[in-house]
Protein backbone atom coordinates (compact mmCIF):
# COMPACT_ATOMS: atom_id res chain seq x y z
CA UNK A 1 0.00 0.00 0.00
CA UNK A 2 1.97 3.13 -1.14
CA UNK A 3 -1.23 5.60 -0.52
CA UNK A 4 -0.90 8.79 1.72
CA UNK A 5 -3.09 9.02 4.61
CA UNK A 6 -4.64 11.81 6.42
CA UNK A 7 -5.05 10.96 10.46
CA UNK A 8 -6.96 13.48 12.36
CA UNK A 9 -6.95 13.58 15.77
CA UNK A 10 -3.59 11.32 15.55
CA UNK A 11 -1.68 12.72 18.64
CA UNK A 12 -4.73 11.26 21.01
CA UNK A 13 -4.81 7.92 22.11
CA UNK A 14 -6.57 5.95 19.65
CA UNK A 15 -4.85 8.28 16.54
CA UNK A 16 -1.77 7.68 18.11
CA UNK A 17 -1.62 4.26 18.20
CA UNK A 18 -2.99 3.81 14.71
CA UNK A 19 0.00 5.85 13.52
CA UNK A 20 2.21 3.42 14.96
CA UNK A 21 0.20 0.58 13.83
CA UNK A 22 -0.07 1.48 10.26
CA UNK A 23 3.84 2.54 9.85
CA UNK A 24 4.81 -1.51 11.27
CA UNK A 25 2.52 -2.62 8.54
CA UNK A 26 4.10 -5.21 5.57
CA UNK A 27 4.05 -3.46 2.42
CA UNK A 28 2.99 0.23 3.42
CA UNK A 29 5.31 2.88 2.12
CA UNK A 30 2.95 5.78 1.82
CA UNK A 31 3.37 9.18 4.00
CA UNK A 32 1.22 9.75 7.17
CA UNK A 33 -0.32 13.76 8.04
CA UNK A 34 -1.64 13.93 11.12
CA UNK A 35 -3.29 16.57 11.27
CA UNK A 36 -4.34 17.61 15.21
CA UNK A 37 -5.68 20.94 17.07
CA UNK A 38 -3.86 19.57 19.70
CA UNK A 39 -7.05 20.18 22.77
CA UNK A 40 -6.53 18.65 26.15
CA UNK A 41 -6.07 15.30 24.94
CA UNK A 42 -3.51 15.59 22.23
CA UNK A 43 0.03 15.35 22.82
CA UNK A 44 2.78 15.07 20.33
CA UNK A 45 5.03 13.13 23.17
CA UNK A 46 2.56 10.42 22.37
CA UNK A 47 4.72 9.82 19.02
CA UNK A 48 8.01 10.46 20.15
CA UNK A 49 10.22 9.00 17.99
CA UNK A 50 8.01 8.69 15.26
CA UNK A 51 9.36 12.21 13.04
CA UNK A 52 13.01 10.77 13.20
CA UNK A 53 12.52 6.94 12.64
CA UNK A 54 9.96 7.62 9.70
CA UNK A 55 11.68 10.77 8.11
CA UNK A 56 10.20 12.01 5.21
CA UNK A 57 6.88 9.59 6.04
CA UNK A 58 5.47 11.46 8.91
CA UNK A 59 4.11 15.13 8.98
CA UNK A 60 2.58 16.87 11.64
CA UNK A 61 -0.15 19.52 11.23
CA UNK A 62 -1.56 21.75 13.71
CA UNK A 63 -4.99 22.60 12.61
CA UNK A 64 -8.78 22.23 13.58
CA UNK A 65 -10.92 19.60 11.41
CA UNK A 66 -13.63 22.53 10.88
CA UNK A 67 -10.80 25.04 9.05
CA UNK A 68 -12.29 23.77 5.53
CA UNK A 69 -9.34 25.23 3.56
CA UNK A 70 -6.96 23.97 5.96
CA UNK A 71 -8.42 20.61 5.36
CA UNK A 72 -8.26 20.69 1.13
CA UNK A 73 -4.73 22.07 1.25
CA UNK A 74 -3.34 19.42 2.97
CA UNK A 75 -5.32 17.11 1.25
CA UNK A 76 -3.78 18.36 -2.04
CA UNK A 77 -0.25 19.17 -1.12
CA UNK A 78 0.44 15.87 -0.04
CA UNK A 79 -2.21 13.99 -2.69
CA UNK A 80 -4.20 12.06 0.28
CA UNK A 81 -5.98 9.32 -0.97
CA UNK A 82 -6.95 8.03 2.50
CA UNK A 83 -8.65 9.71 5.53
CA UNK A 84 -8.45 7.82 8.67
CA UNK A 85 -10.97 10.00 11.01
CA UNK A 86 -10.20 9.80 14.67
CA UNK A 87 -10.76 13.42 15.45
CA UNK A 88 -13.71 13.90 18.30
CA UNK A 89 -14.59 14.90 21.33
CA UNK A 90 -14.95 11.78 23.61
CA UNK A 91 -15.62 11.70 27.33
CA UNK A 92 -19.21 11.70 27.92
CA UNK A 93 -19.19 13.39 31.03
CA UNK A 94 -17.44 16.55 29.55
CA UNK A 95 -20.09 16.39 26.83
CA UNK A 96 -23.07 16.62 29.46
CA UNK A 97 -21.54 19.24 31.20
CA UNK A 98 -20.37 21.21 27.67
CA UNK A 99 -22.34 20.01 24.65
CA UNK A 100 -20.66 22.59 22.63
CA UNK A 101 -17.37 21.52 21.73
CA UNK A 102 -19.29 18.17 20.90
CA UNK A 103 -21.41 19.20 18.46
CA UNK A 104 -18.64 21.97 16.53
CA UNK A 105 -15.86 19.24 16.62
CA UNK A 106 -18.07 15.69 16.01
CA UNK A 107 -20.61 17.16 13.76
CA UNK A 108 -19.30 20.61 12.09
CA UNK A 109 -15.70 18.78 12.05
CA UNK A 110 -16.64 15.43 10.05
CA UNK A 111 -19.26 17.25 7.45
CA UNK A 112 -15.84 19.48 6.65
CA UNK A 113 -13.85 16.81 6.16
CA UNK A 114 -16.50 15.08 4.13
CA UNK A 115 -16.42 18.06 2.29
CA UNK A 116 -12.86 18.35 1.59
CA UNK A 117 -12.73 14.74 0.32
CA UNK A 118 -15.51 15.52 -2.08
CA UNK A 119 -14.40 18.11 -3.72
CA UNK A 120 -10.50 17.08 -3.68
CA UNK A 121 -11.05 13.38 -4.58
CA UNK A 122 -14.08 14.06 -7.22
CA UNK A 123 -15.64 10.92 -8.03
CA UNK A 124 -12.61 8.68 -7.56
CA UNK A 125 -12.89 5.20 -6.43
CA UNK A 126 -9.39 4.23 -5.69
CA UNK A 127 -9.81 6.28 -2.14
CA UNK A 128 -11.50 5.59 1.27
CA UNK A 129 -12.66 7.91 3.73
CA UNK A 130 -13.32 5.76 6.89
CA UNK A 131 -14.46 7.06 10.24
CA UNK A 132 -14.03 5.86 13.54
CA UNK A 133 -17.23 6.02 15.97
CA UNK A 134 -18.45 3.89 19.07
CA UNK A 135 -20.93 1.63 20.52
CA UNK A 136 -22.27 4.24 22.31
CA UNK A 137 -24.85 4.84 19.75
CA UNK A 138 -26.80 2.40 19.96
CA UNK A 139 -27.99 2.98 23.07
CA UNK A 140 -27.84 0.81 26.42
CA UNK A 141 -28.68 -3.22 26.12
CA UNK A 142 -30.56 -5.28 28.83
CA UNK A 143 -29.29 -8.42 30.38
CA UNK A 144 -28.74 -10.35 26.80
CA UNK A 145 -27.96 -9.71 23.27
CA UNK A 146 -25.05 -7.59 21.51
CA UNK A 147 -25.40 -4.74 19.12
CA UNK A 148 -25.09 -5.38 15.52
CA UNK A 149 -23.92 -3.36 12.76
CA UNK A 150 -28.64 -3.73 11.89
CA UNK A 151 -29.33 -1.96 15.83
CA UNK A 152 -31.28 1.39 15.63
CA UNK A 153 -29.14 4.16 17.06
CA UNK A 154 -30.24 5.15 20.27
CA UNK A 155 -27.94 7.44 21.54
CA UNK A 156 -28.57 8.62 24.96
CA UNK A 157 -25.79 11.45 25.99
CA UNK A 158 -24.69 14.69 24.09
CA UNK A 159 -21.44 12.62 23.20
CA UNK A 160 -23.23 9.63 21.65
CA UNK A 161 -25.60 11.84 19.78
CA UNK A 162 -23.33 13.47 17.74
CA UNK A 163 -21.17 10.73 17.07
CA UNK A 164 -24.54 9.24 15.59
CA UNK A 165 -25.19 12.45 13.81
CA UNK A 166 -21.72 11.91 12.03
CA UNK A 167 -21.81 8.07 10.85
CA UNK A 168 -25.23 9.02 9.19
CA UNK A 169 -23.56 12.39 7.70
CA UNK A 170 -20.66 9.54 6.43
CA UNK A 171 -23.62 7.34 5.33
CA UNK A 172 -25.17 10.00 3.33
CA UNK A 173 -22.22 11.01 1.49
CA UNK A 174 -21.33 7.47 0.34
CA UNK A 175 -25.22 7.26 -1.11
CA UNK A 176 -25.85 10.36 -2.25
CA UNK A 177 -22.03 11.40 -3.66
CA UNK A 178 -20.75 7.93 -3.97
CA UNK A 179 -17.51 8.71 -1.80
CA UNK A 180 -16.11 5.26 -1.03
CA UNK A 181 -16.66 5.56 3.20
CA UNK A 182 -16.35 2.62 6.25
CA UNK A 183 -17.16 3.50 9.62
CA UNK A 184 -16.45 1.21 12.40
CA UNK A 185 -18.47 0.99 16.30
CA UNK A 186 -16.21 -0.43 18.42
CA UNK A 187 -16.22 -0.69 22.09
CA UNK A 188 -14.27 1.03 25.57
CA UNK A 189 -10.62 0.86 24.44
CA UNK A 190 -7.99 0.70 26.88
CA UNK A 191 -3.92 0.75 26.84
CA UNK A 192 -0.94 2.91 26.25
CA UNK A 193 -1.27 6.76 25.84
CA UNK A 194 -4.40 7.06 27.88
CA UNK A 195 -5.75 10.10 28.89
CA UNK A 196 -5.98 10.04 32.62
CA UNK A 197 -9.91 11.08 32.34
CA UNK A 198 -11.12 8.10 31.07
CA UNK A 199 -11.46 5.24 33.81
CA UNK A 200 -8.79 2.32 33.49
CA UNK A 201 -5.67 5.20 33.61
CA UNK A 202 -8.07 7.47 36.01
CA UNK A 203 -8.35 4.44 38.43
CA UNK A 204 -4.55 3.25 38.16
CA UNK A 205 -3.27 6.83 38.86
CA UNK A 206 -5.37 7.67 41.56
CA UNK A 207 -4.20 4.23 43.08
CA UNK A 208 -1.17 4.93 42.57
CA UNK A 209 -1.48 8.39 44.38
CA UNK A 210 -3.38 7.28 47.19
CA UNK A 211 -6.76 9.03 46.33
CA UNK A 212 -10.22 7.70 45.82
CA UNK A 213 -11.01 5.07 43.08
CA UNK A 214 -14.52 6.48 42.28
CA UNK A 215 -17.08 4.07 40.64
CA UNK A 216 -20.31 5.17 39.34
CA UNK A 217 -23.75 3.64 41.06
CA UNK A 218 -23.53 0.22 42.20
CA UNK A 219 -20.60 -0.60 39.24
CA UNK A 220 -22.17 -2.81 37.91
CA UNK A 221 -22.94 -1.40 34.27
CA UNK A 222 -21.20 -3.51 31.72
CA UNK A 223 -18.79 -2.77 29.13
CA UNK A 224 -16.94 -4.39 26.39
CA UNK A 225 -13.61 -3.81 26.14
CA UNK A 226 -11.03 -3.69 23.60
CA UNK A 227 -6.85 -3.14 23.57
CA UNK A 228 -6.09 -0.66 21.43
CA UNK A 229 -3.69 -2.42 19.35
CA UNK A 230 -6.44 -4.81 18.26
CA UNK A 231 -8.50 -2.26 17.36
CA UNK A 232 -5.98 -0.74 15.42
CA UNK A 233 -5.60 -3.75 13.67
CA UNK A 234 -9.09 -3.64 12.95
CA UNK A 235 -9.01 -0.15 11.10
CA UNK A 236 -6.38 -0.80 9.27
CA UNK A 237 -7.23 -4.27 7.89
CA UNK A 238 -11.24 -2.44 7.02
CA UNK A 239 -8.88 0.59 5.68
CA UNK A 240 -7.11 -2.23 3.35
CA UNK A 241 -9.68 -4.53 2.82
CA UNK A 242 -13.64 -3.71 3.87
CA UNK A 243 -16.12 -2.96 1.35
CA UNK A 244 -17.04 0.87 0.55
CA UNK A 245 -19.98 1.76 2.50
CA UNK A 246 -19.86 -0.75 4.90
CA UNK A 247 -20.35 -0.57 8.45
CA UNK A 248 -18.22 -3.21 11.01
CA UNK A 249 -18.04 -3.23 14.53
CA UNK A 250 -15.02 -4.08 16.34
CA UNK A 251 -15.49 -5.48 19.77
CA UNK A 252 -12.93 -7.39 22.78
CA UNK A 253 -15.23 -10.12 23.15
CA UNK A 254 -14.86 -8.84 26.78
CA UNK A 255 -18.17 -8.43 28.95
CA UNK A 256 -16.87 -6.62 32.49
CA UNK A 257 -19.15 -5.04 35.02
CA UNK A 258 -17.46 -1.17 35.93
CA UNK A 259 -16.69 -2.57 39.21
CA UNK A 260 -14.63 -5.95 38.69
CA UNK A 261 -12.59 -3.60 36.18
CA UNK A 262 -11.42 -1.15 38.63
CA UNK A 263 -11.02 -4.86 40.48
CA UNK A 264 -8.55 -5.90 38.36
CA UNK A 265 -6.04 -3.09 38.33
CA UNK A 266 -5.58 -3.21 41.93
CA UNK A 267 -4.86 -6.70 41.61
CA UNK A 268 -2.52 -6.47 38.80
CA UNK A 269 -0.86 -3.01 40.76
CA UNK A 270 -0.57 -5.55 43.27
CA UNK A 271 1.33 -7.75 41.52
CA UNK A 272 3.71 -4.67 39.80
CA UNK A 273 3.65 -2.70 42.16
CA UNK A 274 2.64 -3.65 45.42
CA UNK A 275 0.81 -1.30 48.44
CA UNK A 276 2.90 -2.16 51.01
CA UNK A 277 5.65 -0.40 49.11
CA UNK A 278 3.86 2.60 48.89
CA UNK A 279 4.13 5.45 50.94
CA UNK A 280 1.13 6.94 49.72
CA UNK A 281 -1.55 4.03 50.34
CA UNK A 282 -0.62 4.17 54.33
CA UNK A 283 -0.58 0.90 55.17
CA UNK A 284 -3.77 0.14 52.42
CA UNK A 285 -4.57 -2.07 49.68
CA UNK A 286 -4.96 -0.27 46.45
CA UNK A 287 -8.86 -2.13 47.11
CA UNK A 288 -9.22 -0.41 50.30
CA UNK A 289 -9.53 2.96 47.67
CA UNK A 290 -12.70 2.11 46.25
CA UNK A 291 -15.59 4.37 46.60
CA UNK A 292 -18.79 4.53 45.25
CA UNK A 293 -20.18 7.85 44.01
CA UNK A 294 -23.85 9.05 42.23
CA UNK A 295 -24.35 7.91 38.81
CA UNK A 296 -24.03 10.16 36.37
CA UNK A 297 -27.17 11.03 34.53
CA UNK A 298 -28.66 8.34 31.62
CA UNK A 299 -25.93 5.98 32.28
CA UNK A 300 -26.24 3.03 30.02
CA UNK A 301 -26.38 0.00 31.78
CA UNK A 302 -24.94 -2.53 29.22
CA UNK A 303 -22.77 -2.41 25.95
CA UNK A 304 -21.96 -5.43 23.78
CA UNK A 305 -20.37 -5.73 20.49
CA UNK A 306 -21.33 -8.51 17.75
CA UNK A 307 -18.34 -8.61 15.75
CA UNK A 308 -19.08 -11.77 13.62
CA UNK A 309 -19.05 -9.21 10.20
CA UNK A 310 -15.48 -8.04 10.51
CA UNK A 311 -14.54 -11.51 11.46
CA UNK A 312 -15.79 -13.34 8.82
CA UNK A 313 -15.15 -10.52 5.92
CA UNK A 314 -12.05 -10.02 6.45
CA UNK A 315 -10.53 -12.33 8.90
CA UNK A 316 -10.32 -10.12 12.11
CA UNK A 317 -10.58 -11.38 15.80
CA UNK A 318 -9.07 -9.61 19.26
CA UNK A 319 -5.74 -10.67 20.20
CA UNK A 320 -5.17 -9.79 23.37
CA UNK A 321 -7.73 -10.68 26.29
CA UNK A 322 -8.33 -8.24 29.12
CA UNK A 323 -6.04 -9.92 32.01
CA UNK A 324 -3.27 -9.88 29.49
CA UNK A 325 -3.93 -5.85 28.29
CA UNK A 326 -4.64 -5.17 31.46
CA UNK A 327 -1.74 -5.97 33.07
CA UNK A 328 0.22 -4.30 30.38
CA UNK A 329 -1.54 -1.10 30.64
CA UNK A 330 -0.60 -0.99 34.22
CA UNK A 331 3.01 -2.07 33.61
CA UNK A 332 3.18 0.74 30.86
CA UNK A 333 2.26 3.62 33.34
CA UNK A 334 4.02 2.20 35.25
CA UNK A 335 6.98 2.68 33.16
CA UNK A 336 6.16 5.70 31.89
CA UNK A 337 6.67 8.29 34.78
CA UNK A 338 7.77 11.31 32.88
CA UNK A 339 4.87 11.22 30.51
CA UNK A 340 2.53 10.41 33.07
CA UNK A 341 3.64 13.57 35.50
CA UNK A 342 3.18 15.87 31.91
CA UNK A 343 -0.15 15.03 32.03
CA UNK A 344 -1.23 14.99 35.24
CA UNK A 345 0.27 18.25 36.23
CA UNK A 346 -0.47 19.69 32.47
CA UNK A 347 3.36 20.94 31.93
CA UNK A 348 3.18 19.19 28.32
CA UNK A 349 0.63 22.31 27.75
CA UNK A 350 3.07 24.78 28.41
CA UNK A 351 5.91 22.63 26.30
CA UNK A 352 2.94 22.48 23.55
CA UNK A 353 2.94 26.44 23.39
CA UNK A 354 6.04 26.99 22.93
CA UNK A 355 6.47 24.13 20.18
CA UNK A 356 3.21 24.11 18.33
CA UNK A 357 2.21 27.79 18.36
Amino acid sequence: MKKNILVTGGAGFIGSNFIRCAFKQPGFKGKIVNLDKLTYAGNPENLAGIQKKYRGRYVFAKGDICDYKTVLALMKKHDISVVAHFAAESHVDRSIFGPKDFIETNINGTFTLLEAARTFWAGRKDVRFHHVSTDEVYGSLGAAGKFKETTPYDPRSPYSASKASSDHLVRAYGHTYGLPVTISNCSNNYGPFHFPEKLIPLVILNALGGKPLPVYGDGLQVRDWLYVEDHCSAIWRIISRGRAGATYNVGGNCEMKNIDVVKGICGALEALAPSAKNPALGGRKYSDLITYVKDRPGHDRRYAIDFSRIKKELGWSPSVDFKTGLRRTVAWYLANEAWVENVKTGAYRSWLKKNYK
